[in-house]
């Protein structure tokens, strides 16, 4: 018996011997694996570099006494910046009217080339512009620049987008409102707050919902920085884990800064919304510094559940959270109950299109442009501020023509069922500068898919024209008065083939001024000019003004069989408009590094083309087109003292519809067209001449005018016959501009004969 108890106590100590080299091997592994979860998270924590996309920014828009800015205009500005209107704007993003007079607090803002502090001034204002502008002492101001828009990022493919705060950016209500909310004891807790969980459980249970949460801002910042999503006991070990060490290594500072910039907070498309930086301006279009308690209460109330309580998909849920933080709030004292009640009964607030919208075409436009000069890497991480030439209100105006323009064809048409619907696009530029300031790449303007304007290559149809008229021009057996053969042609392509263009009309007009041949678009007329002065030199002036590839020189390309980009049309017409000078279109002004310092600078490019004179002429031809030809119908709408020039365009089977023109500081192409490529119905007359027209029109823009070259004189001139003529001697009599040694045939009865006559009235008119 005794062996036996023996043998049994000697098993048992083995056991124990066992038992306890398995739990010393199980607290080493444990040990180590703390030491290297408390190293992981330190390296990790201090080497934390957020990836800082690329920030870019429209033109800033410029206040001066005589800027045709009517002071509703004015005002629309500022709300589109989201400044709020107050009875006292004496802080930054307020403004008050009254009348015709606005009183306004400018924010802070950085400028390509300044940093400017806020800014108090007043401006009068009427119908016709800007009359006055003071500063806060009443001084006089010569200019002012509102803070140039938001308007979108280069973030990374993984889709985060950030604005990173420092501790000085954070208004103090947002970091209170959090703690009453999400976690009471952030300030004396190591990490994990047990208490607040068995707290949590009890608010849940009494709002019949989730109204609290147990975990720290800590535990959530560790989920965010280094964990899944998954709900795991072995996950949680370890956030809590992770959290204890993240509080033993760092500050409460550091953390509640790290947890304002990391936290997601809302989806927009493929961009992820990080911080409260990025929140503040995607829900309410402004900066942080500016929220109030119902905003502040509403972004604080995101971070339980942003797709849940997403205030513009789900406004009743959003809402009912607010409330709810804004009683927290009450209760833990960070705000007064008469606050919160005023903070409740206000609505959302969240703006429809955020003053961090995208303009996806525009912005596509910017990051081709970028990516000459920079790595994917630095426009996605390196927290770049872009400044671009976009113009807000143009984009806008663009951006609402095409889309209603394209709905009223659509009725007309009666679009049927399953078809693609009419496309189009549109792009203005300023001449003088070749800054493009609005890109409209089809009808779905926040889409960021296929952009019509820099990818869709169409036959540019008559828009090839005013090269070819320019190129005769150029070579001096041509002017304005030149008569022409409208007739029929034949071209032999090869031995059984030959070509025989038609008008549009189907009709021929025999001789008629080239003026005429131009201003009506007349095929035939253009096939003999092009013939006589040959392709090859065609090609050329095509190239010089900025086709960046040689065209195929076949007779159809008189008649635009050249495949052309909006934005190429642009170029094109914008050399045109520029006198004859190149001007590469760009839409970058400057770039900033995240210490704001200038990294490049973008100068403008400025190239002769094309002899002042010829384009002179070409210029006052074009002219023409609108007052006598397919542009007339845009006189319509447009005023009758602004002098614009331009061209329609049409493609074979009328498969695409065209315009583009000029005033005296704007250039706009327009385009239409299915995607399928088949009829759209449209001349360039009937489709995209009204949009050209109305963008025209709202861009407040100016006549064209020009001096005359030397060498060049303009003249009067009948346009259907290309004979000199009086106005009151003459049907139809038009000023051309001719090279200085031309002599124009005299209509009959309009020359010495005419002059005589009219004297020997002058003197009956006297005796009698």
């Amino acid at each position: 018996m005794a062996r036996s108890g023996s043998r049994s106590n000697k098993k048992k100590r083995g056991s124990w011997r066992w038992l306890a080299l398995i739990l010393l091997a199980a607290l080493t592994v444990a040990a180590v694996y703390l030491l290297y979860l408390d190293s992981e998270v330190t390296r990790q924590f201090e080497g934390r570099r957020w990836t800082l996309p690329a920030r870019v920014y429209a033109a800033p828009q410029e206040l001066y006494v005589g800027l045709p800015l009517p002071v509703a205009q004015i005002e629309e500005e500022l709300r589109r910046l989201q400044y709020r209107s107050s009875d006292d704007p004496s802080h930054p993003g307020e403004y008050r009217r009254r009348g015709s007079s606005i009183a306004v607090t400018l924010r802070a803002a950085r400028f390509a080339d300044e940093e400017r502090a806020a800014l108090s001034l007043t401006l009068d204002a009427d119908e016709q512009g800007i009359t006055s502008m003071r500063g806060a002492q009443g001084q006089e101001l010569p200019i002012a620049r509102l803070e140039p828009l938001l308007i979108g990022s280069v973030f990374p493919i993984h889709g985060e987008d950030r604005i990173i705060l420092t501790p000085a950016d954070v208004p103090p209500l947002l970091p209170r409102a959090l703690k009453a909310v999400e976690d009471r004891n952030f300030d004396t807790h190591h990490g994990v707050d047990f208490l607040a969980i068995a707290r949590a459980l009890w608010a849940d249970v009494r709002a019949g919902g989730i109204a609290q949460g147990g975990s720290t801002l800590t535990q959530q910042l560790v989920k965010s920085y280094f964990l899944d999503s998954r709900q795991t006991l072995g996950r949680k070990l370890k956030e809590a884990v992770m959290a204890i060490a993240l509080e033993r290594r760092f500050s409460k500072a550091d953390i509640m800064t790290a947890y304002l910039n990391e936290i997601f907070l809302g989806q927009d498309g493929s961009r992820a919304v990080h911080g409260f930086g990025l929140a503040s301006q995607f829900y309410f279009g402004k900066p942080i510094g500016e929220l109030d308690i119902a905003e502040t209460a509403l972004l604080v109330g995101l971070a339980r559940g942003p797709s849940y309580y997403d205030p513009r998909h789900q406004p009743a849920r959003a809402l009912a959270r607010r409330n709810l933080v804004l009683k927290e709030m009450v209760s833990q004292q960070v705000v007064s109950a008469e606050e919160a009640r005023k903070a409740a009964a206000r609505p959302l607030g969240v703006v429809t299109r955020a003053s961090g919208s995208y303009y996806p075409a525009y912005l596509d436009f910017v990051r081709r442009a970028l990516r000459r000069d920079y790595k994917d890497q630095d426009l996605t991480e390196a927290g770049l501020r872009i400044f671009t030439s976009l113009d807000p209100r143009a984009q806008q105006l663009a951006e609402k023509t095409l889309e209603s323009e394209l709905s009223r064809q659509d009725k007309t048409h009666k679009l049927k069922v399953g078809q693609q619907p009419l496309e189009g696009a549109v792009v203005v530029t300023a001449p003088q500068s070749g800054e493009v300031i609005a890109i409209v790449g089809g009808r779905r303007v926040d889409y960021s898919g296929f952009n019509r304007a820099l990818d869709a290559t169409r036959p540019m149809g008559s828009l090839v024209k005013p090269f070819i008229y320019l190129t005769a021009l150029e070579s001096g057996q041509f002017n304005a008065s030149t008569i022409v053969q409208d007739e029929p042609v034949e071209i032999e392509l090869s031995r059984r083939r030959v070509w025989r263009p038609e008008n549009f009309t189907k009709q021929s007009n025999g001789p008629v001024p080239l003026v005429r041949a131009l201003a009506e678009s007349l095929n035939l007329a253009t096939v003999h000019v092009g013939v006589q002065i040959g392709l090859p030199k065609v090609a050329d002036t095509l190239q010089r003004f900025g086709l960046t590839r040689k065209p195929q020189e076949v007779p159809a390309l008189l008649l635009g069989a050249l495949d052309v980009t909006p934005l190429q049309a642009a170029q094109l017409y914008n050399s045109l408009a520029n006198g004859g000078f190149r001007t590469p279109l760009r839409a970058v002004r400057a770039v900033l590094g995240a210490d704001g310092k200038p990294l490049k600078a973008f100068p403008l490019e400025v190239t002769p083309v094309a002899p002042a004179d010829a384009v002179y002429q070409l210029q006052r031809m074009m002219l023409q087109v609108m007052q006598h030809g397919t542009g007339r119908p845009a006189y319509s709408i447009l005023p009758s003292n602004l002098t614009v020039a331009g061209k329609s365009g049409t493609s074979s089977d009328l498969r695409d519809s065209w315009f583009a023109g000029f005033s005296g500081n704007h250039v706009v192409v327009a385009w239409m067209g299915y995607d399928d490529n088949r009829s759209t119905g449209l001349t360039g007359s009937a489709g995209a001449l009204p949009v050209w027209t109305r963008v025209m029109a709202g861009l407040g823009t100016t006549s064209w005018s020009a001096p005359v070259p030397e060498g060049v004189k303009e003249v009067s001139m009948e346009y259907a016959s290309g004979l000199a003529a009086e106005p009151n001697c003459g049907q139809d009599v038009i000023t051309v501009a001719v090279p200085a040694s031309v002599q124009l045939p005299v209509k009959s009865g309009c020359g010495l004969d005419r002059v005589i006559e009219r004297a020997g009235e002058w003197l009956r008119d006297i005796i009698h």
